[in-house]
């Protein structure tokens, strides 16, 4: 990755999104992060941060407007829980993988050294700071247009993911419960990583014994890994 963006690079990020910049310095901020401006003096204070925050807000109304318009018989219970599906981390940060936008960042060498490149967290802020630039280089229409396909393809993995997904947490319960044993719980055992990036670790206990272990990038990851895996171990499944 070259120290700076260049125009060629820009343009290249240009057709992949669809759309030209009047002014390239709202896409350039976009893709700055704050460890390169803290590393660097001609980019002191100059980072995405603020554009994220813009593009976060920006995002949230044009997915609220879009979800509003599509579900016209739900009420907001369900609209509040949908859009908290599309509109999180791991979403963004796939997005930002379908453009490749992590290859376009400034990073600071630090964070390059630790994989920042890779992170989740830095792919979705910087899809969400590309979406501030675009509402100020263009405006509301600008983003809802670039946002209604992404939409689309972020709520077919939302289908795909609920038709394909197995609950292993239920099977196992009723698995002890078959077998008269209501004495069985999940237990945190261990957290690892920063705040933004943390795998958890979790026991699953009956009668006061490990039965099995689990982990995941959340609690519920980690507790349905050790159902499976105690659904392996009984026999109940295959691996």
């Amino acid at each position: 990755m070259n120290s700076e963006i260049t125009i060629k690079n820009l343009s290249n990020l240009e057709k992949d999104i669809n759309y030209n910049f009047k002014d390239k310095s709202y896409l350039k901020l976009a893709l700055v992060h704050s460890s390169y401006s803290n590393e660097n003096i001609k980019y002191k204070n100059k980072h995405n941060e603020r554009l994220e925050f813009l593009g976060d807000a920006v995002l949230e109304l044009v997915f609220s407007e879009e979800l509003f318009t599509r579900f016209k018989n739900k009420n907001e219970g369900y609209l509040t829980k949908v859009r908290s599906q599309l509109v999180c981390e791991k979403s963004f940060a796939s997005v930002a993988d379908s453009l490749d936008l992590s290859s376009y960042l400034l990073l600071g060498k630090g964070e390059e050294a630790t994989g920042g490149r890779n992170k989740n967290s830095i792919k979705a802020d910087a899809f969400e700071a590309l979406c501030g630039a675009l509402y100020l280089d263009g405006g509301y229409k600008v983003v809802k247009d670039f946002i209604i396909p992404i939409i689309d393809l972020l709520i077919k993995q939302i289908d795909d993911q609920a038709k394909s997904f197995v609950d292993y947490k239920t099977i196992i319960q009723e698995y002890f419960h078959k077998n008269k044993n209501k004495d069985f719980l999940y237990e945190l055992y261990k957290e690892e990583g920063l705040s933004h990036d943390k795998t958890f670790y979790i026991n699953l206990v009956s009668k006061d014994k490990v039965v099995s272990q689990g982990f995941g990038k959340n609690k519920k990851q980690a507790e349905q890994m050790a159902a499976k895996n105690a659904l392996i171990k009984y026999g109940v499944i295959n691996e």
